[in-house]
């Protein structure tokens, strides 16, 4: 049902109420005012006929119709005459008021039920009736009543027509707000009311315009926040893709140093070698320099070997992530001698796969490597817990913990990239203080 028809509904419905308490209340104020006339008129006319009743006792009922029938039509009564055989000698004249014309009998008997009725006997057996007469005094409530109900109708019926026109006129603009609202369920977000007439629908299109103006801007904050996320993920696998060549590239480098560098260095150790023992007694500084030469190669190879690991465990290739692990926290502990390392796995997987094992070995090199230079830190505690889903691993120190707002401050590319590993796993990592000093980084890396 529209907001219009039920606003000339609720007009017609006051239209209507205010038209039925007028017509009752002139129902009863008719009611009252000819009750009390007929009552009064009968009274009057009852005494009156009483005392004539007894001048014309003895002059017979001849006498008393002569002096009725000059008597005429009294007001509000009805008299008749009968004799004692029951025949009518006499009836009062019809009203000239409105003749011809009655209320209807529902109304008459709504408004006088019972009508006053009194008899006077005579000498010689004949009855005089009066009766009250109330029909003129209904007749008039009754066109009043009319009267009224045409009037009401007529006021229903402009009143209705004008109320129509008028919440037609004032419920134009709704139109165009409703056309508005189609136009943004389709996906036009670009959408504006203009002003429109009338306060109420003024304020309607502003806030429309609002709404309008905020899922726009919504929309396009969203079209670019998919879009960042389409760079983002392009960015983590560009990444990815070269943080995967650059461990290639690591992993051929330390190849050929432990190959290639590794069998040079000996074969040169080696010569040197044979020079200084060939020419240790024939020819003293010969033999030096081999030996120098022999020191230059041990040199080399220690740095060598110190150099593989950093590009591309090999034991992570040849034999799994925990003996990486522990030969990389065996390396700690050589070079670290005042250090205290604790190193825990629990059910790690057996072949999680080469970027697995790679991310969670980097994880715990670059958490440990940041915990050696800033934390100051006298223990160090590695823990790896596998289960069917994820691996979760844990590096804590006891050292000075995090600073005031680190993560505002710029750099941190070792925090960075231990993120951008487990992200590209689609894993997560944190760092968290510890509970009594220090700092504890924690990352979880899904199995699938």
């Amino acid at each position: 049902m529209s907001l219009r028809l039920k606003l000339n509904l609720l007009i017609a419905a006051v239209i209507l109420t205010f038209t039925s308490t007028m017509l009752t209340m002139e129902l009863m104020g008719t009611r009252r005012a000819v009750g009390e006339e007929i009552e009064a008129a009968n009274r009057v006319a009852t005494q009156l006929l009483s005392r004539v009743a007894l001048v014309y006792a003895n002059m017979g009922s001849p006498a008393l119709v002569d002096f009725l029938y000059r008597l005429g039509r009294v007001r509000a009564t009805e008299i008749h005459l009968v004799d004692s055989n029951g025949v009518k000698l006499y009836t009062s004249p019809p009203s000239p008021y409105k003749a011809g014309r009655d209320a209807p009998e529902w109304y008459s008997n709504a408004i006088l039920p019972k009508r006053p009725r009194q008899e006077i006997t005579l000498n010689d057996g004949a009855r005089l009736v009066v009766e009250a007469d109330a029909s003129r005094a209904i007749l008039d409530g009754w066109d009043e009543a009319v009267q009224l109900l045409i009037a009401g109708s007529i006021a229903l019926l402009l009143g209705n027509g004008i109320v129509f026109w008028l919440v037609g006129r004032e419920t134009r603009p709704f139109n165009t707000i409703v056309r508005g609202l189609e136009h943004m369920r389709a996906g036009d977000y670009h959408t504006r009311l203009p002003p429109l007439p009338g306060k109420e629908a003024r304020s309607m299109a502003l806030a429309f315009n609002r709404m309008a103006q905020a899922i726009e801007d919504n929309m396009n904050a969203r079209q670019e926040a998919l879009e960042a996320r389409s760079n983002l993920e392009d960015n983590r696998e560009l990444t990815q893709f070269i943080q995967s060549r650059i461990e290639e590239e690591r992993r051929d480098i330390a190849r050929e140093l432990h190959d290639e560098m590794g069998q040079a260095v000996t074969a040169i150790k080696s010569m040197g070698l044979s020079i200084a023992r060939r020419d240790a007694q024939s020819d003293p500084r010969s033999a030096e320099a081999a030996n120098l030469i022999v020191d230059t190669a041990n040199h080399l190879y220690d740095v060598m070997h110190s150099i593989i690991p950093k590009l591309r465990p090999l034991a992570l290739d040849n034999l799994g992530l925990e003996d990486a692990l522990e030969d990389l926290v065996s390396e700690w502990r050589r070079h670290h001698p005042d250090m205290q390392f604790d190193l825990r796995m629990h059910d790690l997987p057996e072949a999680p796969g080469d970027s697995f094992k790679l991310a969670a070995y980097r994880i715990v090199q670059e958490a440990v490597t940041n915990a050696l230079k800033h934390a100051h830190a006298r223990k160090i505690m590695i823990s790896l817990h596998g289960s069917e889903r994820s691996l979760e691993l844990s590096v804590e120190d006891d050292g000075t913990g995090l600073e005031q707002g680190w993560a505002q401050k710029r750099g941190h590319h070792g925090v960075r990239g231990m993120r951008e590993r487990a992200q590209a796993l689609g894993g997560e990592l944190e760092l968290q203080p510890r509970d009594g000093g220090g700092t504890r980084v924690f990352a979880r890396l899904p199995m699938d």
